[in-house]
Order: C-alpha cells, then sequence, then structure tokens
C-alpha cells in the first residue's frame, strides 16, 4: 500500500518535523491540525489543515476538530468495496492513508503530585483515540503510527515502496494495545479520586486519591514465551510493567547461556530483590525462593564464599546475585560449583572468559538503580499482586526497613556494636525468607536459615540442623525471626542452638513471657515493631 495522503496530530512533536520531510519528499500529501500544522508550516511544509476539510473550524478550545465524517470516512472506508468507495465520492471524501497520531499526555499529567481534577480532564484525549480506532481498524487500507518510534521503520518501507501487509497489521495491534493503556489509566485515576463535592468547581482542587482504585486495569507487555511453568504440563509466559522501573529484573540483559525458564525468573527476582537492598559489597543464593546462603564481604569473592559455606548443599542448582561486578576470580569460584543463573551489575571480560566454558550458565547484567525516596526509583515494585480463584489481592509492597534507631531493646542486657550489627543483617535477610522465617547470622553471613514450615519451632530446629550440617557452630549468633514468638519455646530452641541476641517484632498477648525467658537465659532481645510474613 503507497501512501498518497497522511494525517498528523501530535500531542509530542519529537522527530515530527523530519518524518513529515520526508514524507512530502515522497510526495505525500500532509494534513494537521492545531499546533503541529502550525508547526509544519513553520517550517516550509505544505499542510493543508483539517479544517480545510472538513469545512468545519476547531471549536471548543480544541476539543472537536477532527471528529467529522470527512475525516473518519477517510480512514474508515475499505477500497476494496464498491459501495464504500461510491460513498466517498457521493459526500466529496477523500481517503487517508497515512495516520500519525499521538495522544495528549494523560499519565505524565496525573504522575505529578499534587494535580488537579481539572488539568487531568482536559488531558483526556477524545478525537485522537477516535481516529487511531478508526485507522486501527481499517488497517488493510490505512497504517496507524501512535509512537515516533515506529516513525523509522515506516519511512524505510514506503521509501521501499509501499507498507507491507504485516507492518500495517502490527501498527494496528500496537495502536489498540495504545488506546488501551490509555484507557486504563484514566480509568484507573478517575476510580481512585475520593471526590469532593464541595470542591468540584475549583479549577485548582487536587483530589485524593486512594492508592487501590475502584477498578484496577494492568497493562504489561510479553518479553517472551517460556517453555513451560513452575511444571512442564504447565503453560507460561514472561511479562513486564508498561514502565518498569529501573533496575528491576525485567531490565536484565541476559549475555550468554539457555533460555530463562519459569522457575528461574521466580528465583532471580527474589535474588535480585534481596541483594540490592545490601549496600555493601554481597552475595545472596537462592533455592526454590529462599535465600540459602547471604553474606556481606570486603568484595564480591569474600562474599560469595561466606554465602555459599552457609549451605553448600542447597546451593547446587541455584540462583546467585551480587550487587558489586563480578571479577575473574570471583568468576573462577562460582565456576566450581553448578549454578542455573549468575546475576551482577555487571562482568569484567576476564570474567565473561571463564563462563563461556560452562555455556548453559545464564548471565544477567542489570544495573543498579540509582536510588531516591520512591520505591520506583529503587528498582522496587510500589505493589504486589496475587492470584486467588477469580480474583487478585492487591497490597503496597513490604518495602519497610529497618534502622537502628528503631529497636527496641527489651531485656535487662544490652546489645554489643557487633550484636547491633548481626541482628540488623539477620533481620534484613529474614525479610526474603518464607515464613515462618528463622534466620541464624554473624560477622555478616548466615549461619543457618529455616524456612517456610507450619511452625516456628520446626523452621528453628532445621535452621541448626543445616548449620551443623554445613559444620558452622552458632554459638554467639544473632537470630531473626520473622514474626512473634507466640511462646517461649521458640525462644529456647534458638538459645539451647547457641543464639546470644535476638530480634523480633513483638506484639504477642505473652511478649512478657518471651522476654522474661531471654532475661532468664541471659540473652539480649530487641523488638522491630515490624512483621515480615511472606507467603
Amino acid at each position: 500500500m503507497s501512501s498518497k495522503t497522511a494525517l498528523i496530530s501530535v500531542s509530542d512533536k519529537t522527530g515530527i518535523v523530519e518524518f513529515a520531510q520526508s514524507l512530502h519528499a515522497l510526495g505525500v500529501r500532509l494534513l494537521s491540525t492545531g499546533g503541529t500544522a502550525r508547526l509544519l508550516a513553520e517550517k516550509g511544509l505544505p499542510v493543508t489543515e483539517v479544517a480545510e476539510v472538513t469545512q468545519f473550524p476547531e471549536m471548543l478550545d480544541g476539543r472537536v476538530k477532527t471528529l467529522h465524517p470527512k475525516i473518519h470516512g477517510g480512514l474508515l472506508a475499505r477500497r476494496d468495496l464498491p459501495s464504500h468507495v461510491a460513498a466517498l465520492k457521493e459526500h466529496g471524501i477523500e481517503t487517508i492513508d497515512l495516520l500519525v497520531v499521538n495522544l495528549y499526555p494523560f499519565e505524565a499529567t496525573v504522575a505529578r503530585p499534587g494535580v488537579t481534577l481539572a488539568d487531568a480532564i482536559e488531558n483526556i484525549d477524545i478525537g485522537g483515540p477516535a481516529m487511531v480506532r478508526s485507522a486501527a481498524k481499517n488497517w488493510k487500507d490505512v497504517g496507524v503510527i501512535t509512537d515516533a518510534s515506529q516513525y523509522a521503520t515506516v519511512l524505510a518501507e514506503l521509501q521501499a515502496g509501499a507498507l507491507t501487509a504485516k507492518t500495517r497489521f502490527a501498527l494496528s495491534v500496537a495502536a489498540f494495545n495504545r488506546i488501551a493503556q490509555y484507557d486504563a489509566a484514566i480509568s484507573n485515576f478517575l476510580s481512585a479520586v475520593e471526590l469532593d463535592d464541595s470542591q468540584i468547581d475549583s479549577e485548582s482542587y487536587a483530589p485524593a486519591r486512594s492508592a487501590f482504585p475502584g477498578q484496577s486495569n494492568a497493562s504489561f507487555i510479553k518479553l517472551q514465551d517460556l517453555r513451560y511453568g513452575e511444571n512442564p504440563h504447565q503453560q507460561a509466559a514472561f511479562y513486564r510493567d508498561l514502565y518498569p522501573a529501573p533496575g528491576s529484573l525485567v531490565t536484565a540483559q541476559q549475555l550468554q547461556g539457555k533460555e530463562l525458564s519459569y522457575n528461574n525468573i521466580a528465583d532471580s527476582d527474589a535474588a535480585w530483590e534481596c541483594v540490592k537492598s545490601f549496600d555493601v559489597p554481597a552475595c545472596v543464593i537462592i533455592k526454590h525462593a529462599n535465600p540459602c546462603g547471604v553474606a556481606v564481604g570486603a568484595g564480591a569473592h569474600e562474599a560469595y564464599a561466606k554465602a555459599f559455606q552457609t549451605d553448600p548443599t542447597s546451593a547446587f542448582g541455584g540462583i546467585i546475585a551480587f550487587n558489586r561486578p563480578v571479577d575473574v576470580q570471583t568468576a573462577e569460584a562460582v565456576s566450581k560449583q553448578f549454578v542455573e543463573v549468575l546475576i551482577a551489575p555487571d562482568f569484567s571480560p576476564e570474567a565473561l572468559a571463564v563462563f563461556k566454558a560452562k555455556v548453559n550458565v545464564r548471565l544477567l547484567k542489570i544495573a543498579l538503580p540509582q536510588g531516591g525516596d520512591t520505591p520506583w526509583s529503587n528498582g522496587r515494585n510500589a505493589q504486589e499482586v496475587k492470584r486467588v480463584g477469580s480474583g487478585i489481592l492487591v497490597q503496597s509492597s513490604d518495602n519497610h526497613v529497618l534502622q537502628q534507631a528503631d529497636l527496641k531493646v527489651v531485656t535487662a542486657q544490652q546489645p554489643s556494636p557487633e550484636q547491633l550489627q548481626d541482628l540488623l543483617f539477620a533481620w534484613k535477610v529474614a525479610k526474603f525468607v518464607k515464613s515462618n522465617a528463622i534466620v541464624f547470622c554473624k560477622d555478616g553471613m548466615t549461619m543457618g536459615v529455616g524456612a517456610g514450615q507450619m511452625s516456628r519451632l520446626d523452621s528453628a530446629r532445621i535452621a541448626s540442623i543445616k548449620a551443623e550440617h554445613a559444620k558452622l557452630s552458632l554459638q554467639g549468633t544473632a537470630v531473626a525471626s520473622d514474626a512473634f514468638f507466640p511462646f517461649r519455646d521458640g525462644l529456647d530452641v534458638v538459645v539451647d542452638a547457641g543464639a546470644s541476641c535476638v530480634i523480633q517484632p513483638g506484639g504477642s498477648m505473652r511478649d512478657q513471657e518471651v522476654i522474661d525467658a531471654a532475661n532468664e537465659r541471659g540473652v539480649v532481645m530487641v523488638f522491630s515493631g515490624v512483621r515480615h510474613f511472606l507467603h
């Protein structure tokens, strides 16, 4: 399909002048609206205003300009139907072969702090989506561009002669996707507004908004189909957020290795979220969504050696993540074990050379987020979603960061500076361990991890057993419990194993009984005031 007439109406004018110049050079007639028409005319391009075609002026501050049969007829008419062609001739309607539209910046507008309801409403595009839908529906005859990133591909095909049917269909799909995203953003915003009737007539009214809108409309883009899901009989695919947080797993660049599986991706996310929570060099080893070894060190190599020491058996076939670049020394150490996925902000050329012999090892490079005041700027999700029967559960993500000043010492015994550091380290790890979680730590490394048990007592016993198997002494360790001890028996188990200090949220009706037990046993106990259930 060659293009004889293009209608251009864009809010974001990035690259539009150059694109229009190229269309003009190909002999394409240019139609345009408002500010876009003025810009093209200023650049010396011959452009016909839509009002000249419709014989009807733009009105209502630009709210009405393209909603006209001479526009939509030109977009929707099928060229292969004689009745459509005859109708166009009867009413003097010319066909439009290419539509270039990007919409009013609604998403950017409502993302601004304190946005007024009036600004949000005025940035709801009406004519743009209507034209896009018309052109996308008639994709066999019309090409529709909704993003500047599409200019180069379309131009290359036009310069080669015509847009292919495959390209027109892909543009149509992208257009309908964009409209769906746009409408979803409007619905999410408006159904979250907590309207105050007394202020709705004020142009400066900035309404309060619920974190959970009346209707949730999520948009995700498929990255890849997966071989299967958690099990071979399940189908699966991997999607990303429309606007992913910087430094999140979906931004990873795979440098080598086999295709990631469903379980690889789930475990990689757990590893990356845990390791990037540390400011100092750290290594996290994940097996079946749980940390089986976490440590900090002077560098990546020391952190890995300590993390691996926690549970060498479980580390077999695990996912390993670093928050520092992997050098050759670290690569050589890691290559001695069987690893499924290795994640780091970067890999030295020498480290990459080491892994060339391990062709199946998946290497993921992810830039660490730059940090900031929001979860998004720290590469974390603001909300989490869990699918349940015919519904979803939505909650704010567990992005709480415990500070030393938040700790409440509840025992007669006071913690030493070293114990405080071990307690904070243990607490940070426990946040990423499935409940019920018990984590023994000392000197910046995990010594035993008990995860996912129905009984907190069993988690404590399993953590002790793992330390015993790894030939690690638990004497003088710090223990983190992700939730309170309901009875003193859980405390007795960890103290019997060697713990000298314990951190837990507190909040049980039997807190005093547990505190008395800690004093009786001569150990330190601090309350965090925060629970970290992870199911």
